[in-house]
């Protein structure tokens, strides 16, 4: 049992990339077996004899380097969608993320799906988000170099560069026939996690947007401002937005919980070895809120630390969940060290709310279903697929789910969903059933 205090640092639940590196201790045997019956070193000694035979018979000399990372990155597509490979750039490209640090770019989450690459949010105030990317749209270009044959990463570096410089994207989008395209002017993107506000004089409303090493910081400030500003006496409650949020760090997770409960579990991780069965637990004097009603929003593009959240805070019977079903990324991935040759992003574990309910490939449904009412130009284009479509995914039994909806009005006097939750916490309506909502999205 832990509690988060003891979190382990490297333990991350974001939506990523993919790729393996297998290490093998000098003169150890390897016993374990292919599905066709063969023991595994004789799989790496056919991979040996392919190697040479194309390094010796090939039309071209080929890049030796080049050949050994495409095949790892092979051998992880063969896995999950969220395994993947870092070199010692993107590993650094990674962690400067994490730790909300600036970068040059276009602001977008994003991940590969068979040999494209599809958003999975574009981040708040940034010029991907300002040109009009949305979830689930799929990039089939960059500056009119076909993404399909491209690793994430190459893709990635393309989106990247020199701010005030521009990068031309071909976008389908869910529902069009044709494709689209935008240009956009790179900026230097420097990612502020949590953004908050007073709604309506009297509610705190907190908008996280990834979980980074900086968000329980920016949670807790906001709720230091709430309290001095309106006061800790005139605020009716809280809303937590967690839309569009693709996730991030594990520990971060468990925290931004604890800010709203101080005792319970928050998440548990199973994997296939002892280390990765672990229970996290709120710590006793950690909630910041005064028990002050919550609701947490969330729709199709909230995924992974965002389900952990939201799942805990609905299991523990702590938040009101509106909006639409979740994406359904229910799975852990552990970043390991590979010295100079980068690291790996591996899903090593699932995670399990409070309740022991696995979310992977079924989301979390709200216990208010609430719509948004789509413009005629993006209906039927903004939904998010979820975690079941994905190509590879770590099933879940037959009763898998898709995701739903992943639209937020830019005008927050339109928006369905968030003035739901402001009704509610004035007591204009009231929630109708603690279970989740069933049916579709």
């Amino acid at each position: 049992m832990r509690s988060i205090s003891r979190a382990a640092p490297y333990l991350t639940v974001g939506v990523a990339c993919g790729a393996l590196a297998v290490a093998f201790a000098g003169g150890a045997t390897s016993h374990a077996t292919t599905n066709a019956g063969a023991p595994a070193v004789d799989r790496l000694a056919l991979f040996a004899r392919v190697f040479e035979k194309v390094r010796d018979a090939y039309v071209e000399t080929p890049d030796e380097n080049k050949m050994v990372v495409g095949a790892v990155n092979g051998m992880l597509a063969s896995l999950d969608p969220h395994s993947t490979y870092l070199d010692a750039k993107a590993l650094g490209e990674f962690q400067n993320t994490m730790k909300g640090e600036e970068f040059g770019g276009l602001g977008l989450e994003v991940m590969q799906e068979g040999d494209l690459v599809r958003v999975v949010s574009p981040i708040d105030d940034t010029p991907a988000a300002r040109a009009g990317l949305l979830s689930g749209d799929v990039i089939t270009a960059i500056d009119d170099t076909p993404v399909k044959g491209l690793s994430l990463k190459e893709a990635v570096d393309r989106m990247r560069g020199p701010a005030k410089t521009s990068v031309k994207l071909r976008v389908q989008r869910e529902g069009d026939k044709s494709t689209r395209e935008f240009s956009i002017v790179r900026e230097v993107i420097r990612v502020l996690p949590v953004r908050a506000r007073l709604e309506s004089g009297d509610i705190g409303y907190i908008r996280i947007t990834q979980f980074n090493q900086e968000t329980y910081d920016g949670v807790q400030k906001a709720m230091a401002r709430f309290r001095s500003d309106p006061g800790a006496d005139k605020i009716k409650g809280y809303i937590l937005d967690l839309r569009n949020n693709p996730g991030g760090l594990l520990t971060q997770s468990i925290e931004v919980v604890n800010a709203f409960v101080d005792h319970g579990e928050i998440v548990s991780t199973r994997g296939r070895s002892i280390d990765q069965q672990q229970e996290y637990y709120a710590r006793s004097g950690g909630d910041l809120s005064q028990h002050k009603p919550l609701v947490v929003l969330i729709n199709g593009g909230s995924a992974s630390a965002s389900e952990i959240v939201s799942g805990a805070l609905q299991d523990l019977k702590r938040a009101t969940l509106i909006g639409t079903r979740s994406f359904g990324k229910g799975s852990v991935q552990t970043v390991l060290p590979l010295g100079e040759d980068g690291a790996l992003k591996l899903t090593t574990a699932r995670y399990y709310t409070p309740s022991g309910r696995s979310i992977q490939a079924k989301g979390i449904d709200p216990d208010i279903k609430v719509r948004e009412a789509i413009p005629d130009d993006l209906k039927g284009k903004v939904e998010s697929k979820g975690e079941a479509s994905l190509t590879g995914h770590l099933k879940n039994g037959e009763d898998e789910k898709t995701g739903s909806e992943a639209y937020v009005p830019p005008d927050a006097t339109k928006d369905a969903q968030l003035l739901a939750a402001v009704d509610l916490l004035h007591g204009r309506t009231t929630a109708k059933a603690k279970d989740p909502v069933s049916g579709d999205n």
